[in-house]
C-alpha cells in the first residue's frame, strides 16, 4: 500500500473535511493522520492529511478526481508522496555547525532528503563536501560579481532540480529577484539577538549586556531581510558564569537544531505560509519514525 500526503489551503467554510474525508473513502483510501487549523484572524483554512491508498489507487488518478471536489471551495492542494525524498541544495560560508549538523542527519536517516549539492563562497568545507559524494559549487560573490553570481546560482538551482534551498550559515544577501523567484523554497537561520546586536559579533555583545537567553529563528527567506515567515524557533538559558565563548558554543547548538527541525518539517509538507505568518502541524505521537526514515 502506498502512503500520500494530502494538503489544503483555501477560505474557511462548512463542508470541506467531510468533502475530503468522502472522496478518500470513496477512493479506497484509509486516513491515518489529520490535523487542520482554522485561522479566525484571516479566516483562512489549513489541512494536512496522511493517508494509504489500499485499492492501489494511484497518485494522477488522485490528483485529477480531486479537481471536482476541489473547485466549490477554491482549494489550493497537492497531493504528496509519502516515500518521495525532496532535493535539497545547501549554501554556506565559513561556520560549518549547520553544515555538520545536517549531513549528519542526513547520513544516518533522520533527515530524509537528498542532497543535490553545495554551494559556497569559500573553499573551507569543499573537501568534506567531496568526501561525502556530494556535488560542490564554489561561487566567490563580491559587490561587482553579484549578478553573475546569483546567475550561476540559479542555473545550478534549475540543474540539480533543487525543490529546497538551505541557507546552512551562508553570509550573503539574495537579491530581491531571487528571494521572489524561490518564494517558499528557501529556508534561512540566523540568532534571535536582532535588532538588537546586529553586525560582527552579537554574541559578544550579548555577552556584554548579560543576556540570559540565547535564541535561533528559521524562517523562509523574502526580500525583507531576516523577516520572512517564521518556521521554528528555540532558546537556551545563560547563566553569569558562562564567557563570551560559551555563548557562542550554545548559540551554535541551538541555530543547528533549529534549523533542521525547520528542514524536516517543510519537507514532510507540515508548513503552510499565512500571510506575514507559517501555520507549522506538529509530527503527530508515532509518526516520527516513519516520516524520519521516509
Amino acid at each position: 500500500m502506498e502512503n500520500f500526503v494530502l494538503t489544503v489551503q483555501c477560505q474557511s467554510r462548512r463542508g470541506i473535511v467531510a468533502a475530503i474525508a468522502t472522496f478518500l473513502a470513496e477512493h479506497g483510501c484509509n486516513i491515518t493522520d489529520s490535523a487542520q487549523f482554522d485561522d479566525p484572524q484571516t479566516e483562512n483554512f489549513f489541512m494536512r492529511i496522511t493517508f494509504r491508498s489500499e485499492l492501489g489507487t494511484d497518485l494522477e488518478t488522485l490528483r485529477s478526481s480531486f479537481e471536482p471536489v476541489s473547485q466549490p471551495f477554491d482549494m489550493a492542494f497537492v497531493f504528496h508522496d509519502a516515500a518521495q525524498r525532496t532535493k535539497v541544495l545547501l549554501m554556506v560560508s565559513n561556520f560549518g555547525h549547520c553544515l555538520n549538523d545536517l549531513l549528519y542527519r542526513w547520513k544516518i536517516g533522520a533527515l530524509p532528503i537528498d542532497i543535490v549539492g553545495v554551494v559556497s563562497n569559500h573553499l573551507t568545507y569543499q573537501k568534506l563536501i567531496v568526501n561525502n559524494d556530494i556535488p560542490f559549487h564554489h561561487i566567490k560573490v563580491t559587490r561587482e560579481n553579484k549578478p553573475e553570481a546569483e546567475a550561476r546560482l540559479m542555473s545550478i538551482v534549475e540543474d540539480s532540480g533543487a525543490e529546497l534551498v538551505v541557507l546552512a550559515r551562508y553570509m550573503q544577501i539574495l537579491s530581491d529577484g531571487v528571494c521572489k523567484k524561490m518564494s517558499g523554497r528557501i529556508i534561512n537561520i540566523h540568532h534571535s539577538f536582532l535588532p538588537s546586536f546586529k553586525g560582527a559579533n552579537p554574541y559578544k555583545q550579548a555577552f556584554e549586556r548579560g543576556v540570559k537567553l540565547i535564541g535561533a529563528t528559521a524562517h523562509y527567506v523574502t526580500a525583507d531581510l531576516d523577516e520572512g515567515p517564521i518556521i521554528e524557533q528555540d532558546v537556551a538559558r545563560i547563566t553569569h558564569a558562562q564567557s563570551p565563548d560559551d555563548y557562542v558554543s550554545i548559540g551554535r547548538d541551538v541555530e543547528a537544531q533549529v534549523l533542521a527541525r525547520a528542514v524536516h518539517a517543510h519537507i514532510h509538507q507540515r508548513v503552510f505560509q499565512n500571510g506575514h505568518k507559517t501555520v507549522v502541524f506538529p509530527a503527530s505521537p508515532g509518526s516520527y519514525a516513519s516520516e524520519r526514515m521516509g
